[in-house]
């Protein structure tokens, strides 16, 4: 227990660092998406900004931070939101297979629509799968469950060149018939990770040290839900062993996932950053099918 304990102390040490680019992208329109933030009306105090109210207070009401349950909060400009509020119009959620294509095809990115530079990879297009993690830690694919309406796929790729390699990033968007459904995915991620640190994706393909965090609701500002993961990538064209990135969010009864596999050239914050541009756009996207 005691092994067990300290291993998962250190994936989460491990990953929270790198992690926290992502937990907040799209929190700020200067972070790498360069997006404006999707639900900017909430808000909380700025970083450094003295939490003492002003004046003197009144000895016959209590104080407001004495009061259980109520946040902080300033209607100052440019203050961050204190918690993400968007809420999906009911109209609007997709309640079959035909308005769930719809979605998920107008969210995931194309290739003018994440970063500039990124080309369409080969395939470039794939869904209508689910994918499933073996006892033997080797991945495949199934038709949906019952609970999934539609998961659709997009493969851009930042091209070799001045002597790095080339990048192979992918969007997909996943729609459930429930919430639950969809928040279970983000458990069953998290603990896939633990369960197999080394995955095998399937021609030559191959993922090793996986390391992955959820994180605290209250630090996510632009879903319901996010997880980071982490790892190394090798397979065939990766000249070696790379660093690779991963996050998934979820929104309502929809879910995101955002991974990129390096190459010659480039360090995990290089990834990082491409990652967390192409999750803060797919999230806001969502949002404008939702709303």
């Amino acid at each position: 227990m005691m092994t067990r304990q300290r291993r998962g102390g250190a994936r989460v040490v491990a990953v929270a660092a790198a992690g926290m680019l992502l937990a907040g992208c799209g929190s700020s329109g200067t972070e790498a998406g360069k997006e404006p933030d999707p639900k900017p009306s909430a808000s909380v105090r700025q970083a450094g900004e003295s939490a003492e109210p002003s004046g003197t207070p009144d000895p016959e009401k209590p104080e407001e931070s004495e009061k259980p349950g109520k946040p902080e909060e300033t209607t100052e400009p440019g203050a961050l939101p204190s918690a993400y509020e968007f809420t999906p119009d009911p109209a609007r959620v997709p309640k079959n297979a035909a308005e769930a294509r719809r979605l998920t095809r107008n969210a995931a990115l194309g290739e003018s629509d994440w970063s500039a530079g990124m080309v369409k990879a080969t395939p470039y297009e794939s869904g209508g799968t689910w994918p499933v993690l073996a006892d033997t830690c080797v991945w495949s694919r199934t038709a949906l469950p019952a609970g999934v309406l539609d998961r659709f796929t997009r493969r851009l790729d930042v091209p070799a060149q001045g002597g790095k390699g080339r990048v192979q990033g992918a969007v997909t968007v996943t729609v459930h018939r429930t919430e639950a459904g969809a928040e279970r995915e983000i458990k069953d991620t998290v603990q896939e990770s633990f369960r197999c640190p080394a995955q095998e994706l399937g021609g030559g393909q191959r993922l090793s040290g996986l390391m992955s965090l959820q994180y605290d609701p209250k630090d996510v500002r632009n879903a319901d839900a996010s997880l980071f993961e982490a790892g190394k990538y090798s397979g065939p064209g990766s000249d070696g062993v790379q660093d690779y990135v991963w996050s998934k969010s979820r929104i309502g009864t929809v879910t995101t996932a955002v991974s990129v596999k390096g190459a010659k050239g480039y360090q995990t914050v290089d990834l990082m950053r491409i990652a967390a541009e192409g999750g803060a756009k797919v999230l806001y996207r969502v949002e404008l099918e939702l709303k």
